[in-house]
């Protein structure tokens, strides 16, 4: 299976529709989160680099035709005519690590309507995980206060491509390390891990298990001290140490009970056997909200590792976002459903210090001060300049988080900033709305069913 049949049947139906009907002008589909999650202030936008990945490579093959004619029954033939398309459009959009905010778009496709149509299915997909993963990573980066946050998700994480995406999204944002090898090696993320409850059981006992994996690594270790009885642990981890001459870099992990209570106990033990600058690693369900709970009561934990809630966004696992047709053939064109209503034409982000974000059209003239946030990152179907680096995004972020009002940034209850839409861009809106509801109003769409010819002439008439 290729990515190109990774989509939905009716993207293929769809563009076969087009291409029958010689509809292939130019067409402007947008990308935004309409609303966010509960309990979240701000997104951070991911995925945008192995969706340009995708878009760069993107070629319709013999084998993939083969796939979509399997898949509707049909002859191999009638499905001819999508061999050897390729993505040749434009893409604008807001490069990863920014903070972004419900109605911005993420990103904005202008290509050949069926080009366009067929690619909606992997852009979201790519966008909306990896901007709901990088959100919830974002937020235990700030729970944790300075402290080092690492990414034990691989092992929970739906597949492992999403444990690879979720330790790349946590560097993103500011992680100091991942348990995934694989990713670590291949990303440059600095990789961690210490032992598991398992190792300490082959073992007679934890003072054998802790000695003999001290000979096998002679650098810093990190014991797994629960796996028993925990002050027990601690004890034997800090007489090993201390008997090794092991301390700087060393640390010893808790990974259940009560983290707070366990930690200041272990600490009081370490600091007595004159290992002060061993660390303590907590792990063991750990999210935002148990981290900020820690740090607050002043637990001396040094370092948090956060799996499986973080990995799969657990709270918050799926966007409300869309990608949808905003402009054809130079006509802009929205979607008037109930609660579902988009905004027409093409359109750019302004940033302003303190100040909310403004939905522009995207020629509009950037305000005094502000910084548009959509950039072209490809055209005629080839990226604009070199692949962006998480270290870049991370830098981004950082920035934008730093400028976030503190309503914001808080763990519970935020209150998200509200962009706000330019007049030219709400002007555009009214008049699109107005013709359109006076082309179908009720008695109009009457009259255009009683005189269509054929159901293509019919949605030929008006916008789609």
């Amino acid at each position: 299976m290729s990515d190109v049949t990774t989509t939905d049947l009716y993207e293929v139906t769809m563009a076969m529709s087009y291409l029958r009907e010689d509809m292939r002008a130019p067409a402007t589909f947008s990308l935004f989160v309409r609303d966010l999650p509960p309990g979240r202030g701000f997104l951070v936008a991911a995925g945008l680099e192995p969706a340009l990945d995708f878009l760069a490579d993107y070629r319709v093959e013999q084998e993939d035709v083969e796939e979509f004619a399997a898949a509707l029954h049909r002859p191999v033939r009638e499905l001819e005519p999508l061999l050897g398309l390729a993505f040749q459009g434009e893409v604008r959009a807001v490069p990863e690590g920014h903070v972004v905010f419900s109605g911005e778009p993420l990103l904005e496709v202008t290509a050949p309507l069926p080009q366009a149509q067929l690619v909606e299915t992997y852009l979201l997909n790519q966008l909306c995980h990896q901007t709901v993963v990088a959100s919830k990573a974002a937020r235990c980066v700030l729970a944790a206060a300075g402290r080092p946050v690492v990414d034990f998700s691989l092992r929970r994480t739906h597949g492992p491509w999403a444990g690879r995406q979720a330790a790349r999204l946590g560097a993103l944002v500011g992680f100091a390390g991942t348990s995934n090898v694989a990713a670590a090696t291949a990303l440059g993320i600095p990789a961690s891990g210490t032992m598991a409850h398992s190792y300490i059981e082959a073992f007679a006992g934890e003072e054998e298990a802790f000695r003999a994996f001290a000979r096998s690594h002679p650098g810093p270790v990190t014991f797994l001290v629960d796996t028993y009885e925990t002050e027990e642990g601690v004890r034997i981890a800090a007489r090993v140490l201390r008997d090794l001459g092991r301390g700087p870099g060393c640390a010893i992990r808790l990974d259940s009970g009560d983290l707070d209570a366990l930690s200041r106990r272990a600490r009081a033990l370490l600091d007595a056997a004159g290992l002060a600058d061993v660390r303590i690693v907590a792990s063991g369900g750990l999210d935002e909200y148990s981290v900020a709970r820690l740090v607050r009561t002043g637990a001396p934990i040094d370092v948090y590792a956060v799996g499986t809630r973080v990995g799969v966004a657990a709270d918050a696992p799926y966007l409300d976002a869309a990608y949808k047709l905003v402009e054809y053939d130079g006509r802009p064109v929205m979607k008037l459903s109930s609660a579902k209503v988009t905004a027409p034409g093409r359109k750019q982000v302004h940033r302003r210090a303190g100040k909310p974000d403004v939905i522009a059209l995207w020629r509009e003239e950037t305000p005094d001060a502000a910084r548009p946030l959509l950039r072209t990152v490809m055209r005629d179907g080839h990226r604009t300049g070199p692949p962006d680096s998480w270290q870049a995004a991370r830098d981004r972020f950082r920035e934008d988080v730093t400028a976030l009002p503190g309503s914001a940034r808080r763990l519970h209850d935020p209150e998200s900033v509200h962009p706000v839409i330019s007049r030219a861009l709400e002007e555009l809106t009214a008049n699109v709305r107005a013709d359109i509801e006076a082309r179908f109003r009720p008695g109009r769409l009457a009259a255009v069913s009683r005189t269509a010819a054929t159901p293509s002439s019919a949605l030929s008439a008006g916008p789609s």
